[in-house]
């Protein structure tokens, strides 16, 4: 029971970084708190993980292009478009939307890990996916077909589809040679080397009295705190079942967006997130699978 902590206490960081992104969006430029974000990170962990590392660099030498991979989708990719959709769509919407990571995850597993579809995870997919479109849509999705997603929505899409081919890596890469808070480390430095070139060329908003609150928990709270809860979290107990966590982002995240944010909640909002919440909770709980396993042919 306590693994389940992990990927709880992950999932209820990142809800309020969601919030704090929305926030940042009025404070500091996205390219700005992307990178910075991740140096307080770099800055926090390099004096007591370097030496560890510098010692380790030759078995670390082969690992380069997976620990690459992973940084650009889980660090940069992720979080960067996420910040860019919170100056473009709600906060409620982004939680909404982030709760499709089981289904993506579930979907790749599926298609590169050989993973058997059930009825529940066809059923459950076809509610979620409506739910989603309902909240999207602001209640009427036939206007998906005319005007299709507005730009924070589309991007928020592509943040989770990058994040959960990242979920399905980390397991398949595992890399036992290295602790797990050296795996995220790793990670952080792809992310400040990848971020600084677009730090450089965005325009600069600057650190600042409003903004250094909201720079200081994405740095440590959502950058060191809840990576290394969910790399726990998908060693102890797979990509699928820790990303079925995500289930609970759309209730987290509205609930804080609401108390801090006075973001509105409209009925389709709720009805939306019921239906997503209920075909991620179908695909979890209803293992049939599709097919029947055919029985083996008689021996003769």
């Amino acid at each position: 029971m306590g693994s389940y902590l992990f990927p709880l206490t992950a999932v209820l960081i990142w809800s309020i970084n969601t919030v704090v992104s929305k926030l940042a969006a009025g404070s500091i430029g996205a390219a700005e708190i992307g990178f910075f974000r991740w140096l307080v990170a770099a800055l926090l962990f390099t004096p007591f993980l370097l030496p560890s590392i510098w010692r380790q660099r030759a078995r670390i030498r082969p690992l380069l292009p997976r620990l690459l991979v992973l940084g650009l989708l889980g660090m940069v990719i992720y979080q960067s478009l996420a910040y860019y959709a919170a100056h473009m769509t709600s906060a409620t919407h982004m939680g909404i939307i982030g709760s499709l990571t089981p289904m993506m995850v579930l979907a790749l597993s599926t298609a590169l890990l050989g993973q058997r579809l059930s009825w529940g995870a066809v059923l459950g997919s076809l509610l979620a996916i409506a739910g989603v479109a309902l909240v999207v849509s602001s209640g009427d999705p036939a206007s998906l077909l005319t005007q299709g997603l507005n730009g924070g929505d589309a991007l928020m899409f592509v943040a989770m589809l990058a994040y959960a081919v990242y979920n399905i890596l980390l397991k398949r890469w595992a890399m036992p040679q290295l602790a797990t808070v050296q795996l995220l480390y790793l990670q952080i430095l792809v992310a400040v080397a990848a971020q600084l070139p677009l730090y450089l060329l965005s325009p600069k908003t600057g650190l600042n009295a409003a903004n250094l609150p909201l720079v200081g928990f994405a740095g440590i709270m959502a950058s060191i705190a809840a990576p290394l809860l969910w790399m726990t979290a998908v060693a102890r107990i797979g990509p699928s079942r820790a990303s079925m966590f995500f289930n609970l982002t759309p209730i987290f995240t509205a609930l804080i967006a609401v108390a801090a944010l006075g973001e509105p909640l409209a009925p389709y909002h709720a009805v939306g997130g019921a239906l997503t919440i209920a075909g991620l909770l179908l695909a979890e709980l209803w293992k049939q699978p599709l097919r029947a396993s055919r029985p083996a042919p008689a021996a003769c």
